[in-house]
């Protein structure tokens, strides 16, 4: 027997049966694996008494040339010990969350007059960070709120009050775009801006509520002292940010602060959602895949990754809403299993969004693939969407009006992935008065469908709505009345977010922004909405210039059409003589026009 062998038989004999955390070592003196035990010395005896089933297990086993351990007096406080070492010292054999190093967070800066920005590197620097953020969408979208409800300035200068009573800055062009106070030249008090600040802490912290009734309490005291203009101004800003709440992912008011985690277990891997709810609207989603090192449990992994996201997010809910049984070892949250009502819906939104992060991962294998592009982009549509059927045919709708006039609707048609451009229609709004969007879409889903039924022409595969529920809600209605409903594939697609919402499901989903699939739907959004704005600009060009010949008698369409065509514009009309109008139009037409347009001639 080797020294090395009969030393580690020493070390098993004389471990403490007491609650505690294992280390073991490799021969270059590096921590190979960290475990936590009710009792030290049956678990590490375990490795080495028994006949191991797993193959990295026994891999492991071979390398262990040195155990130490650490006794505690609870399994928590094991827990908790086993998370520290596992993050500081990375373990090979341990599982561990390695994507979120380049998540991206909110900071704001500690300074006189603190900036807020994004960043990739959380400094200890006194700032403060909010996120980190899996989806920089979201991120953005809040970061251009803020921007757009408070006049922050965006330089990096040094604006201490010495620096501003000497005069040492002037105000630069965003100053001036009204986009800053500035406060470089002593314009702006460093209360005032503070209290912009204090505002926008609530707003990242998702207290949306609290903020709400911080700004309705102001505005009332404004408008009480007659300050009308500046209460007016904080009826504008409470108005942004319950537009904003309104667009959050919203569970629901009766819910406040909670954490959803759920995970499915596969042979290699684990898929874990982490879900950050605030005042019932979801602030944080994160969806991860997580490498199975030792043949882990669930249990092994939700006492890990847990603690490890709660601390990533800062969350310090009380609740905990999980989708199996489990031991809590947790003293400061408690873990629930939902059976019915609004938790048990965060729990299936949850376990959705891992559904469609599996579907995500498929894309390498269609990748990998010798097919071409096409096959494999459709395929990637088919599973992202659920369709039973490749979508070689798919159409895209679209409404444009400017407030309730001239509505149009644009349908476009793609074909094995591609625009069929003489597969285009232009609709011109004919049942809806005033702008009323989700009628139009309503009623021109329907007349599109109800004429290629009477046509016997092919249905698509996929009809995407451009909008939200309400769109989405709209058409399924005319496909109801057609008996459509279920036959053809629908969904919505929302701006900004690019959220996807499908029918029945209450809440939407979110397609990784560099998905093919995803890229396919927005170029058809994006056609849909070229080609509708070019004929509702056409059509309401056409009716702002031909309104002032209305009223010229004798002038009828036919030659109003063969004037523009020739001339243009108006403008060009009354540039010519009268014998070139007569040309055009005839004598007795050409002097009645030459003298409507040229009155003084």
């Amino acid at each position: 027997m080797s020294t090395e062998i009969l030393n580690l038989k020493l070390k098993l004999v004389t471990l403490p049966e007491s609650p505690g955390v294992y280390q073991f070592f490799d021969k270059t003196g590096k921590i190979i694996y960290v475990g936590k035990a009710k009792n030290i010395k049956k678990r590490v005896s375990s490795y080495f008494n028994k006949t191991l089933d797993n193959n990295k297990t026994r891999i492991l086993v071979r390398q262990i040339f040195e155990i130490k351990y650490i006794v505690v007096e609870t399994e928590l406080d094991a827990l908790l010990l086993e998370n520290n070492l596992i993050k500081t010292y990375q373990p090979k054999y341990n599982i561990q969350l390695k994507d979120d190093k380049t998540f991206p967070w909110i900071v704001v800066k500690k300074e006189v007059f603190p900036r807020i920005f994004s960043t990739r590197q959380k400094l200890d620097d006194g700032s403060i960070y909010y996120g980190p953020y899996p989806n920089v969408q979201v991120m953005n979208a809040l970061l251009h709120l803020i921007r757009e409800m408070y006049p922050l300035r965006t330089c990096s200068l040094d604006l201490s009050q010495q620096k501003i009573k000497a005069k040492k800055f002037s105000v630069c062009l965003e100053y001036h775009l009204k986009r800053c106070l500035g406060p470089c030249e002593g314009k702006q008090e460093k209360e005032a801006y503070d209290k912009m600040i204090e505002e926008i802490h609530l707003l990242l912290k998702g207290k949306t509520a609290a903020l709400i009734q911080t700004l309705k309490f102001r505005m009332q005291m404004l408008s009480n002292n007659y300050l009308f203009e500046d209460a007016q101004e904080m009826k504008l800003l409470l108005g942004k940010i319950e537009k904003y709440k309104s667009k959050s992912t919203i569970v629901s008011p009766k819910i406040s602060d909670l954490d959803v985690f759920t995970c499915i277990e596969e042979e290699s891997c684990f898929f874990v959602n982490y879900l950050v709810v605030r005042e019932g609207a979801i602030i944080h989603a994160y969806t991860n895949q997580i490498i199975k090192k030792l043949n882990e449990t669930s249990e092994t992994l939700v006492n890990y990754a847990l603690p490890e996201l709660r601390s990533k997010f800062s969350s310090t809910s009380k609740e905990v809403l999980v989708d199996q049984e489990l031991k809590n070892y947790f003293q400061d949250f408690q873990l629930t299993i939902p059976i019915r009502g609004e938790k048990k819906k965060l729990i299936e939104l949850s376990q959705r969004n891992i559904a469609y992060y599996k579907l995500e991962k498929q894309k390498k294998e269609f990748l990998k693939t010798p097919e071409s592009s096409q096959d494999r982009i459709l395929k990637q549509v088919k599973s992202d969407f659920r369709l039973s059927e490749l979508p070689l045919h798919m159409e895209c709708f679209d409404n444009s009006n400017l407030q309730g006039t001239n509505a149009v609707s644009a349908c476009v048609v793609f074909k094995n992935g591609k625009p069929a451009k003489k597969d285009y229609r232009h609709f011109n709004v004919k049942t809806v008065d005033g702008p009323d969007d989700f009628a139009t879409m309503r009623e021109i889903v329907f007349r599109r469908y109800k004429r290629m039924l009477e046509e016997e022409q092919s249905l698509p595969q996929l009809i995407i709505i451009d909008g939200g529920k309400g769109q989405l809600s709209a058409a399924l209605d005319a496909l109801e009345e057609l008996n459509l409903r279920g036959k053809v594939a629908i969904v919505g697609i929302a701006k900004k977010l690019e959220e996807i919402f499908f029918p029945g499901d209450q809440y939407p989903i979110y397609i990784d922004k560099r998905s093919e699939s995803l890229k396919v739907v927005q170029f058809m959004r994006n056609e849909a909405h070229r080609f509708g704005i070019t004929h509702h600009r056409n059509k309401r060009s056409t009716e702002a210039i031909t309104s002032e010949l209305d009223v010229l008698n004798g002038i009828g369409e036919k030659t109003k059409e063969v004037l523009f065509k020739e001339f243009k514009t108006l403008k060009n009309m009354r540039s010519k003589s009268l014998e070139e109008l007569v040309i055009i139009i005839g004598k007795a037409k050409g002097l009645k026009l030459f003298n409507f347009l040229n009155p003084k001639k």
